[in-house]
């Protein structure tokens, strides 16, 4: 793999020597939090769904489904935990989920993977993501991050004492789209990677076949590395692709892809993900991941394994459902008077909250919800680099059984009366 020649390696600042004493004891004791975190408080995801217990809600909130997986892979959890599958399993993962996904791979994306290189089972893809930043990541470098972007990415990037750059991404009639020119004008001599979510949380988009060569031919140019982050892979609608970035020309040796089962088997409570891509790249993310969970879900492990092999009518009829729960929901927003942006994928539709609320503020609107209507929705400001930019917008998750989507949808009908 071409990669850019960089300087040695120095020490990560977490193995640094501990400072001298009047430098440790200058630091405030009743709020220990290193420097890297103390703009990350709580999760919105956290305070939402406490608020959505608190009264009572609808929870649009957080992004996970209220039905259980398919009963094949349920069933292969039970019968891992009485076979005796209660143990700590290999590193890398079990064998059996890593020829699973590299199987995966190649039957959806035409992708060859060595299960027993070139994939690493992890924590679900939030610690497949912190792992592959802090294996990678040198303090002082930047990553160039799509905005509004999930909210683990700038913490990640942050405990690896790197800075995200953001590309904003601008919501129009037709969906959401990106100047090429901003990407280009945000690569720097410091740029390491680009990180990317597609399908997209929060925006529903998924990147077309025009703006991922896009996004690869400044990778190249620049010599970077890519990592993917495609939960929402099999979550698609309309009949839109989804082009994985590790399937362009001259992109693999550099990419880094991301998925889990979570999302696609509607087991997000489990968390087990992966990481495909070249050994090397692999290599760095195994180094940091073992020093974070080191292993987990020895149990659910094969249960996902049976997921990944379920026929294709199963991922068919899971993107029709939610994409008839889609629109369901926007059409109930675009009556309670929102602007609604195009849900393209994932479980997420964004809009606009200022024909409801004139003076725009989505935070406000989402504490505001639960109590007036008994709706949780989730204010985008908290997913951008300045939350000015998404002030006004707020996401509703449409991952729910079809009556509940529906009562949601008549108690979205009333907002215009209450706020009135």
């Amino acid at each position: 793999m071409a990669v850019r020649s960089r300087e040695p390696r120095s020490p990560r600042s977490f193995l640094a020597p501990i400072p001298d004493g009047a430098a440790l004891y200058a630091r405030d004791v009743r709020d220990p939090t290193t420097s890297r975190l103390a703009a990350f408080g709580t999760t919105i995801f956290a305070r939402m769904s406490a608020l959505a217990a608190e009264t009572g809600a609808i929870n649009l909130g957080q992004g996970f489904p209220d039905t259980d997986g398919p009963t094949e892979v349920l069933d292969a959890a039970v019968a891992a935990i009485r076979g005796g599958q209660n143990q700590y399993p290999p590193g890398l993962g079990i064998a059996d989920l890593r020829h699973a996904v590299a199987e995966h791979q190649q039957r959806f994306w035409g992708l060859t993977v060595d299960p027993d290189t070139e994939v690493l089972i992890t924590a679900g893809a939030t610690e497949a993501l912190a792992g592959s930043l802090l294996g990678i990541l040198e303090t002082g470098d930047e990553v160039i991050v799509f905005e509004p972007m999930f909210d683990s990415y700038q913490a990640c990037i942050a405990l690896a004492g790197a800075t995200v750059v953001p590309v904003t991404l601008i919501p129009g009639v037709d969906g959401y789209t990106f100047d090429p020119e901003a990407l280009r004008a945000a690569v720097s001599p410091r740029t390491r990677l680009i990180l990317l979510n597609t399908p997209h949380n929060p925006t529903g988009k998924v990147f077309t076949r025009d703006e991922m060569l896009t996004i690869a031919e400044v990778a190249l140019e620049h010599d970077l590395l890519v990592i993917t982050d495609e939960v929402y892979e099999h979550l698609v609608f309309d009949d839109r692709e989804h082009v994985p970035m590790a399937t362009l020309p001259d992109m693999w040796e550099r990419t880094l892809t991301i998925s889990s089962g979570g999302k696609t088997f509607s087991t997000t409570g489990w968390k087990i993900g992966w990481v495909c891509g070249p050994q090397e790249i692999v290599r760095a993310a195994m180094r940091a991941k073992q020093f974070l969970t080191y292993v987990n879900g020895a149990p659910f492990q094969p249960a996902i394994a049976t997921g990944l092999r379920l026929g294709d009518d199963y991922f068919t009829g899971l993107a029709r459902r939610l994409q008839d729960a889609r629109d369901s929901l926007a059409t109930g927003l675009d009556r309670a008077g929102f602007t609604v942006y195009p849900s393209e994928a994932t479980y997420f539709t964004t809009v606009d909250i200022t024909p409801v609320r004139a003076d725009g503020d989505g935070m406000a609107l989402c504490e505001q919800l639960p109590h007036l209507i008994g709706v949780v929705a989730v204010p985008n400001e908290v997913f951008y680099v300045d939350p000015a930019r998404g002030r006004n917008l707020v996401r509703f998750a449409c991952c729910k059984r079809p009556e509940v989507i529906n009562e949601a949808v008549e108690r979205l009908g009333r907002l215009k009366e209450v706020l009135a």
